[in-house]
């Protein structure tokens, strides 16, 4: 069996996921052990060094991650999808992947222009949302060149970061706005956009499921911790929290959601890898995405009504894993009402 999780990563990312909230923006030791355990290098070009990995093994990792810290998960998994995009739009010259190993950021919002000029375009503009962008050694950016869909990539030392990310959730992601201003971007850095198939899609999504359903997870240890512990229902005769039934039964019902959210996920990420899908599938697999990411958001609510105010303290990590579900689990690749309205198109047209 595969082991997705590497412990000694996972505890690394533990230990800093208060000090990386502090700072929005992940540790330092945090992002040098996902280097060294080859998570940037997840969609990393075989040919480049990478492991190319299927979207089931990326979402494995990213939640086994998300378990300890969702926001560095999450940096991760923006990673995932700004390499990929790199790698279907420039398939044969990819001087930006020689170090198989580096930090990509990235946004598919055209928040840019760009000019013609000898050998290459000049890019200026805004992208905002852009997760883990100080930290990152190159950035993959959706960029307007004379009307035509493109995308660049670009070092992100030659743009400017403006810290725009004050979030309740996700804090440590550090998704700020990207900023260029006048950015020459040579021809070999920058092509125009082909659409990408529904197996990339579904990717993308997972990257974004992943350490939501990770942060679930999280979440779950900690009230399960309690059990565990002398913690008793304030106000009642119980000695201890399990001698309760309503507690016992309400851990059953967020564990339950946890692992359906989880299975859920896995189960789209096994489908869109390997079947040929139909106009209707990925419709209904986003659907599902978005009914996981919806689980995880109720289980934590759950967890949060079984443990009590103190679950608030800001001293305990349930109450981060609920904002970073909270806010995580509503990025639009998880739009519960609009995976409804067009599945709903999708089985009438």
């Amino acid at each position: 069996m595969i082991d997705y999780v590497n412990a000694a990563t996972t505890e690394v990312l533990r230990a800093h996921a208060a000090k990386a909230e502090e700072n929005l923006r992940p540790a330092g030791e945090a992002l040098a052990a996902l280097r060294e355990d080859g998570v940037f290098a997840l969609r990393t070009p075989r040919e480049h060094g990478g492991a190319w990995a299927d979207a089931e093994t990326v979402a494995r990792r990213l939640t086994g991650l998300g378990r300890a810290c969702p926001s560095t998960a999450w940096i991760a998994g923006a990673c995932v999808t700004a390499k990929t995009l790199a790698a279907r739009t420039f398939p044969a010259a990819a001087p930006f992947f020689a170090d198989s190993d580096a930090l990509f950021c990235g946004s598919g919002v055209p928040g840019a222009r760009g000019v013609r000029v000898a050998d290459g375009v000049r890019v200026t503009g805004r992208w905002p949302n852009v997760s883990g962008c100080e930290d990152a050694a190159w950035a993959t950016l959706a960029v307007l060149v004379d009307g035509e869909f493109s995308f660049a990539v670009v070092p992100a030392a030659d743009l400017v970061v403006d810290r725009t990310w004050d979030m309740a959730g996700m804090r440590a992601t550090g998704s700020h706005t990207l900023v260029a201003a006048d950015v020459f971007v040579p021809a070999e850095r920058i092509a125009a956009g082909a659409p990408f198939p529904l197996a990339d899609a579904m990717l993308y999504a997972t990257t974004v499921l992943g350490p939501v359903v990770g942060a679930a997870q999280g979440a779950l240890d900690a009230v399960t911790a309690m059990f565990a512990s002398d913690r008793k229902p304030f106000m009642s005769a119980y000695s201890r929290m399990g001698e309760s039934p309503g507690a016992r039964h309400w851990l059953a019902e967020a564990s339950y959601l946890v692992g359906r959210a989880e299975r859920t996920m896995l189960e789209v990420a096994r489908e869109a890898s390997s079947a040929e899908l139909s106009p209707v599938d990925g419709p209904r697999l986003r659907r599902a995405l978005a009914d996981a990411g919806q689980d995880s958001r109720a289980a934590v609510e759950r967890m949060l009504d079984l443990h009590g105010a103190s679950g608030f303290a800001t001293t305990n990590v349930l109450q981060r894993c609920w904002r970073d579900v909270a806010v995580g689990s509503r990025h639009p690749h998880l739009n519960p009402y609009l995976a409804v309205e067009n599945l709903g198109v999708a089985l009438t047209s």
